[in-house]
């Protein structure tokens, strides 16, 4: 892994040269998606069995995929991986429920109030990637929040399988009819994002209000091109974890914490902020010996070799806040002795992760947490996924009255200087004779 010492002032320039991420854009491929959205929004379903084809190599067996095949998927469920989700799910639910805000009024003057309401949006497109790796886990942090907030529709698709026939991942279908989303599509890629969006007739898929999960690029820029047609979660790009780690940080959990995020992507971020030389000396000799031994060593050794991935000796816990804060992962790990307190330094992250015993893998499956972050720098304007992205927050006004009388000068004051004389006059005419 490439090493730096930290020198000098800590600005956006400094932190992105430093740091840099890989790129998340490419003009070939956004036209390449412009296309691909265009084709399914005029074909259809033809449109999704050739892009199939070509992205994942097999046709569908069933774009929509039968209630029966789900059936199947559960009651074939490895029992021990079964009972695992099954936990995640509830944590994930608890959190939710827990997250879960309430309406809040606002007496603005007797007889005169201001409603908060928090509405779920009607419906939602869950994607889940199933290119390099199967994730049964986005299905949980996508549907179970949407479910909590009162989404009344919640569609899912993933990409068909070789392996399986045509069909989505076995182990995705089972966590779906686990769930209860009986609305599942065979469909990848940006297709799936299109679909979604813009609806497909001839499957009779309507167009969804929503579009979560993560994806590559081109799922990612396919959400970017339509985000005025449909809302959307993020622009997710390649996974990034930063450790913050002193000298009382254990260097093997380190280096597997690394690791961990590093066997997601070729492009995945690793980076660690020490203190100490010896910290840094001692986590490069856990990362050749346990990366040997890594199941996905390839993709592990492209990430941390890449030039996102560094390992940084800072000055002090205060200069690596400052950096974290600047660089804004997706994952912050704070191994250190007061992490707490080093905690409440933090502004920009997608998600911390207090001490050596909360490793980030832990928040990919089983805290309870969210694992579906803000990537690239994103966590400076935006939060992960919650409850809460499900929730559109709705103003309820009600004035009596004398509420209304104690202000209509007022108003009329206010709308004449804008030139805006009609919206007094629709205050006062409640009070002529």
């Amino acid at each position: 892994m490439r090493r730096l010492v930290w020198k000098g002032e800590i600005t956006a320039n400094s932190v992105a040269s430093a740091l840099p991420r890989a790129r998340q854009s490419d003009p070939k491929i956004e036209q390449k998606v412009r296309d691909l959205l265009a084709d399914v929004q005029l074909n259809g379903s033809d449109a999704l069995s050739k892009q199939a084809l070509e992205f994942d190599g097999v046709l569908p067996q069933s774009i929509r995929v039968p209630q029966s095949v789900l059936d199947q998927a559960l009651a074939e469920f490895d029992p021990l991986l079964e009972s695992a989700i099954q936990e995640s799910i509830r944590r994930v639910r608890l959190v939710s429920q827990e997250q879960l805000p309430g309406n809040i009024t606002s007496n603005v003057t007797i007889g005169g109030s201001v409603e908060l309401r928090f509405k779920p949006v009607d419906s939602v497109g869950v994607y889940v990637p199933g290119g390099k790796a199967v994730y049964p886990s986005s299905t949980i942090m996508n549907v179970v929040p949407a479910q909590v907030a009162g989404v009344k529709r919640i569609a899912l698709a993933s990409p068909a399988q070789k392996t399986n026939g045509g069909l989505p991942d076995k182990t995705v279908l089972a966590t779906a009819a686990l769930l209860g989303i009986t609305e599942v599509y065979a469909i990848g890629g940006a297709g799936a994002v299109a679909a979604f969006a813009y609806g497909v007739e001839d499957l009779s898929l309507e167009p969804v209000q929503m579009i979560t999960g993560p994806g590559n690029i081109y799922v990612a820029t396919a959400k970017q091109l339509l985000r005025s047609v449909v809302a959307i979660d993020s622009e997710a790009g390649p996974t990034e974890i930063m450790v913050i780690g002193d000298e009382t940080a254990n260097p093997a959990w380190i280096a597997a914490d690394l690791i961990s995020q590093a066997e997601h992507d070729e492009n995945a971020a690793s980076i660690l902020l020490a203190t100490t030389s010896e910290l840094i000396d001692q986590v490069e000799q856990e990362l050749q010996k346990q990366v040997k031994v890594a199941a996905n060593q390839a993709r592990v050794l492209a990430a941390l070799e890449g030039p996102q991935s560094v390992l940084v000796l800072v000055d002090s816990l205060d200069v690596a806040a400052a950096v974290a804060n600047e660089y804004a992962a997706e994952h912050l790990s704070l191994q250190t002795l007061k992490a707490r307190e080093l905690s409440t330094l933090i502004s920009n992250a997608g998600a911390i992760f207090i001490g050596s015993y909360a490793p980030v893998s832990l928040g990919d499956y089983l805290a309870g947490s969210n694992h579906v972050l803000p990537t690239g720098a994103q966590a400076k304007r935006s939060a992960g996924l919650g409850v809460f992205s499900f929730l559109r927050p709705q103003q309820v006004v009600e004035f009596d009255a004398p509420a209304l009388a104690e202000v209509t000068e007022k108003l009329e004051i206010f709308s004449n200087s804008e030139g805006l004389p009609g919206h007094g006059e629709a205050a006062r005419i409640r009070f002529k004779p």
